[in-house]
């Protein structure tokens, strides 16, 4: 991780969880961080915990559902920090809505985990491409449930499409950097649940072992800091012990 050290980071989704802790990381390891989530205050707390740490934190107050919003913080990373290094697409909806629910939901899921994601990284690659950069790294926080389809847990269907489309975006994303001959490489974290705001109301999962935030930001570290020949393009993590017949019928 010591060739990031100083370098600019941008981690979505920053106010809870696994956006949370990876500032936390990101920080401690002496990254300059920029948070983006909608909860201002929840950003304040963590500026707060994290200043005199070997690298800073800052924030932008961000409504991902706006790609308005979207672009004006990259604007100010661009103005204020000069460079984008890294990339962590982690902002997360999860609605417990099947095919046949609210509209509401399908476009609130597929706004934040999908279309803002790619948003994000255009972004963020524009700058890339403008500053030169020799290094690059796009991590896409995706789901188990973007590679398998779990016809049990019908609330969770849309969510899934939306974890199905950051994989196929990831791969096609991860193949465009190489045409396109950057040096970015673009990573696929795909964990089980986690223990995280978005989780909490989901009682099932109160039966079982579940990761937890650090899990993930230690798996986004590994991942960082392989050396540049190395693309880790996809992580798959489950908890130890995970019982999946016991998980289906939990929802069942």
């Amino acid at each position: 991780m010591e060739k990031w050290n100083g370098k600019v980071a941008v981690v979505t989704g920053a106010s809870s969880g696994i956006g949370e802790e990876t500032c936390r990381q990101l920080v401690e390891k002496g990254m300059i961080v920029v948070g983006f989530a909608r909860r201002e205050d929840k950003l304040k707390e963590l500026e707060k915990d994290l200043k005199g740490k070997l690298g800073k934190f800052f924030y932008v107050k961000v409504d991902l559902c706006s790609e308005k919003n979207i672009l004006e913080a990259f604007s100010w990373v661009k103005r204020t920090l000069k460079s984008v290094d890294v990339l962590i697409n982690n902002a997360g909806v999860l609605k417990n809505s099947d095919l046949l629910a609210n509209t509401n939901d399908w476009k609130q899921m597929f706004d934040t985990n999908v279309i803002s994601l790619n948003i994000c990284s255009r972004e963020a690659i524009k700058i890339m491409e403008e500053t030169e950069i020799k290094e690059g790294h796009i991590i896409n926080i995706n789901s188990i449930v973007g590679h398998y389809l779990f016809p049990f847990m019908k609330d969770i269907s849309v969510y899934s499409a939306t974890k199905h489309s950051v994989t196929a975006i990831t791969e096609y994303l991860r193949e465009l950097m190489g045409m396109k001959n950057l040096p970015v490489r673009v990573t696929s974290i795909s964990p089980g649940a986690v223990e995280t705001e978005m989780t909490q109301e989901m009682s099932q999962l109160k039966k079982m072992n579940i990761l937890k935030s650090i899990d993930i930001a230690e798996a986004i570290m590994y991942a960082l800091g392989a050396p540049q020949r190395v693309n880790v393009a996809e992580i798959i993590i489950r908890p130890t012990n995970e019982n999946t017949l016991g998980f289906i019928k939990s929802f069942t």
